[in-house]
């Protein structure tokens, strides 16, 4: 049944999007059935509900859904899993600041209120969200659609805990942890963000006790927490301190007696070779206190004050204080110099307030045992990196790991399941809510402190598909197939979700990583907000659709570099839609209301140029096929342009023209059958990364039913017998010297609308008896009657000459071109193409190009030189043409 619609002229972004992701949806093409066989399964990086879409989000969800629609048309089972992410602290950073609007706090309220406050925004947010990544066309199921929040993820984090807490594996103590004073909590060490900042080394003396008017000079960026120190420490084998090391120094200003210590962990070559330690302010300096049997003297509070320990100090913040002390030191003639200095200085990576390491107790994950299966899975290939340069960051990582701080003091995330008995003192860890101690039967409370939003991440895998219950979900769809995601999250999430996939399902998560790029702008920048640079994937959708924006990322995915992005290449991949919808409402133009197409096989008697691109096509298949199975994204996208655009578009639809208006019923209908079938194909191929277009052009596309959808269609199958070498052969020659006599044409400035006369000089009569036979190929689109064709033809007056595979082209310019002014114009161009390219030369011969370019700006020049080399060699065989006639 044919229920074809007519395509209008203006292809609607806006309006068609809406229409086929309505219509997908309610048709449940996004649910696959875990009864059947074929499984594949990915988990989307679960978005913050705080979030909106940027630039990075768009390349992840497009890259997505490229392989989930690609895997659909092979006929698996696609899963794409949808969820979002509670984001303990960013969530509720964003609702304190709403409380604080109103007047309010979160101790106002209470914990109850304000977590049900928290509910309230989530709901609202998480539309916003869901409905941002619908737009972008995200092919998720969202019948399955999980919140790390959610009733199902909360029983497996209880179960996870509980369990490693039983083993022994969770345990519970005093250490230095990162700490945001902003969001009053510890922030794991992955969670710091380090940045350089301008500051000052400070030079401060420390009075040698016992020798009046002699000092140990210690250089510090730090002087407020010289409060907290408790020793100085030397290196071993430094000459210029051995004298002193048994000798005792006194704390300036608080006047505290401390000992120096021997270590070799203090460098010799920063400052002058003298270290102070501060075990309660440092995460160094606790370990060397440790190691020493130190003590820890806080100074600094949670919120960033200084405490009653910083004595005349105390009250003030850490800025007021560095200057008071400064102040001090230099009344007490305890300064001996400042220099400026630039050093990392960690912040929060939420709130972007600089932290503070403080002693407290926390809840901590023993990673040592953990880590060693989840190294050994990708050293075995189980788990495999793309591309494989990241395995050597996460090696680092992994083989270096240290205890994850897994508790956060804040109220929005999962309650640390851990009970405390108000009577005998007992603490047990409970999948449920106990009343009463199990061993005296005495009242109990729960810890107050949260879990680290990632421990809920980390499970996202096995969790999402209803873990700990044994589902058919999580029998069908793990491990998942691949993990596509950022390479700023390899330790936030990644290894941890390898740790906790084979700590808890005995076996990996997912048997690809695939490590995205970053999004940058057109000169290379990171794209921010505060940079003026950003752009909006949402705003750019909605001018330009959003298969356009999906295209020009993926396009510009390449493994192993930056992706860098501009409002003109998503221009031009605009244009290639449009180009798309052309090509297709010129096909289908040409199509009579009760067209059927004939049965294309090898037998079937087809021309030359029908052959070629049937053959063409059907390399086009493997080719894009091959790419798509190893997430060569760019390439694929690549493949599918150069064959639509550059060979259907530009040559076939040209050369079909003349069989369609004046060929025979027969000659018309195969050309016509050859369209449909191809522009099938092309559909077919071009879905996973422009599924908007491609379903409504489907649509049009005749002798399809109703409910016959192009994203549940069957991905095209490359057939090699229809690989013609012979027909691109001839083909490739015919195009060659349509692009010469083109080129001369467009040197020459000769009219479009002027037909010039050629003749054609052949070095060999086979070569000759081929090309003869298609010379209408020729003519139709070099514009151009060809006068003459012989072998080994001498150049005729009145002619310019262009060469190409082996035939002579002779273009008559007589009564088309003033010889005199084209010479001058022709010199005068050369002049400046040989300036380019020596200038490109004198680049690639300074050395300081080759080794500090970036690869990419140079593999550019390069291509560039080539081409201008190429420009110059012809445009001088032009001019020596026109000057020896």
């Amino acid at each position: 049944m044919n229920n074809r619609t007519p395509i209008p002229q203006v292809y609607d972004a806006s309006h068609t999007e809406t229409k086929w992701y309505e219509y997908w949806e309610k048709n449940g093409y996004f649910s696959p059935d875990p009864q059947r066989s074929k499984p594949f399964c990915m988990v989307i990086p679960p978005p913050n509900v705080t979030g909106f879409l940027h630039m990075g989000h768009a390349l992840n969800l497009t890259l997505h859904d490229i392989i989930t629609r690609y895997r659909r048309m092979k006929g698996d089972q696609a899963l794409w899993l949808p969820g979002t992410d509670h984001a303990g602290i960013a969530t509720q950073n964003v609702v304190e600041k709403q409380l604080a609007k109103e007047g309010l706090d979160r101790h106002q309220l209470g914990r109850e209120e304000f977590i049900q406050r928290v509910w309230q925004w989530k709901d609202q947010y998480h539309d916003r969200i869901v409905k941002q990544l619908k737009s972008m066309g995200a092919s998720c199921d969202w019948t399955r659609e999980r919140f790390t929040f959610d009733e199902g993820l909360s029983a497996a984090v209880k179960e996870v805990f509980v369990q490693l807490f039983d083993e022994g594996l969770i345990y519970r103590g005093e250490y230095i942890v990162n700490w945001c004073p902003r969001c009053e909590t510890a922030i794991s060490d992955i969670e710091v963000d380090y940045r350089d900042v301008p500051s000052f080394l400070y030079y401060v003396r420390y009075p040698i006790k016992g020798h009046p008017g002699e000092y140990l000079v210690v250089a510090t960026t730090r002087p407020e927490t010289i409060l907290g120190d408790v020793a100085l420490a030397i290196h071993p084998d430094d000459e210029r301190y051995r004298q002193v090391a048994n000798l005792t120094v006194i704390l300036p200003i608080i006047g505290r007696d401390m000992g120096i210590i021997q270590d070799e962990y203090v460098d010799p070559q920063f400052g002058t070779g003298v270290l102070k330690v501060t075990p309660a302010h440092d995460m160094n300096d606790f370990d060397l206190g440790k190691k020493h049997h130190l003590p820890a003297i806080a100074v600094i509070d949670p919120h960033g004050v200084m405490n009653q320990n910083a004595g005349i100090f105390a009250g003030m913040t850490r800025e007021q204080c560095r200057e008071a002390i400064v102040e001090k030191l230099k009344s007490l003639d305890l300064i001996e110099k400042i220099e400026e200095y630039s050093h990392s200085v960690g912040h929060c990576y939420r709130c972007n307030t600089q932290v503070e390491p403080l002693v407290s107790k926390q809840w901590f994950v023993k990673m040592k045992d953990l880590a060693q299966p989840a190294i050994q899975a990708v050293e075995e290939g189980r788990v495999e990196f793309i591309p494989e340069r990241w395995n050597k960051i996460y090696f680092e990582w992994m083989n270096n790991i240290r205890d994850w701080c897994i508790s956060r003091q804040i109220w929005w995330g999962h309650r640390v399941p851990v009970f405390y008995c108000q009577e005998c003192g007992h603490y047990f860890a409970d999948r449920g809510q106990p009343d009463y101690c199990p061993k005296c039967n005495g009242k109990v409370v729960q810890d107050e402190d949260v879990l680290d939003t990632w421990f809920s991440s980390a499970l996202w895998p096995f969790s999402t598909l209803g873990w700990p219950e044994v589902t058919s979900d999580l029998k069908t769809f793990y491990p998942t197939s691949v993990l596509i995601t950022a390479f700023d999250i390899i330790f936030f999430w990644v290894a941890r979700m390898i740790m906790m996939g084979l700590k808890f399902m005995k076996d990996v998560p997912f048997q690809k990583v695939y490590i995205t790029p970053l999004v940058r702008d057109a000169y290379g920048k990171k794209m921010s907000k505060s940079s003026g640079n950003a752009i909006d994937p949402l705003e750019v959708a909605r001018q330009l659709g959003s298969d356009s924006l999906r295209f020009a990322l993926a396009w510009l995915t390449v493994q192993g570099r930056d992706i860098h992005l501009s409002m003109e290449r998503i221009e031009a991949s605009r244009n290639f839609m449009n180009k798309i919808w052309n090509a297709s409402r010129f096909v289908l133009m040409n199509l009579e209301e009760d067209f059927a197409p004939i049965e294309l096989n090898n037998e079937t008697h087809l021309s030359l140029k029908d052959r070629w691109i049937m053959s063409r096509f059907q390399q086009t298949v493997e080719q894009a096929s091959l790419a798509l199975d190893d997430y060569r994204f760019g390439e694929y996208v690549q493949i599918i342009y150069d064959f639509i655009w550059g060979e259907f578009c530009d040559w076939y639809i040209e050369w079909s023209k003349k069989d369609l208006y004046q060929g025979s019923p027969e000659e018309k209908r195969k050309t016509q059958s050859v369209l449909v079938q191809v522009l099938s194909g092309i559909i077919q191929l071009l879905h996973p990364v422009a599924p908007f277009i491609t379903e409504e052009i489907w649509h049009s596309l005749p002798m399809r039913n109703e409910n016959d959808a192009l994203i549940v269609s069957d991905w095209p199958v490359s057939e090699k017998l229809w690989f013609n070498d012979q027909s691109e052969k001839v083909i490739r020659s015919i195009q060659n010297l349509i692009r010469e006599i083109r080129f001369l044409r467009a040197e020459l400035e000769i009219s479009p609308a002027e037909t010039c006369r050629v003749q054609l000089g052949f070095h060999q009569s086979d070569n000759r008896e081929i090309i003869e036979k298609h010379l209408g190929y020729i003519e139709q689109l070099a514009k151009c009657e060809i006068i003459k064709t012989d072998v080994e033809l001498f150049k005729p007056d009145g002619a310019v000459t262009g060469q190409v595979d082996g035939i002579d082209i002779f273009l008559m310019i007589e009564g088309l071109v003033d010889v005199d002014r084209e010479l001058q114009r022709l010199n005068k161009k050369h002049k400046v193409l040989c300036e380019d390219v020596e200038r490109i030369q004198k680049r690639f011969e300074k050395p300081d190009f080759l080794e500090k370019a970036p690869q990419e700006v140079i593999e550019k020049d390069q291509i560039r030189l080539e081409k201008l080399l190429i420009e110059a060699q012809r445009l001088q065989k032009l001019i020596e043409g026109i000057m020896n006639q």
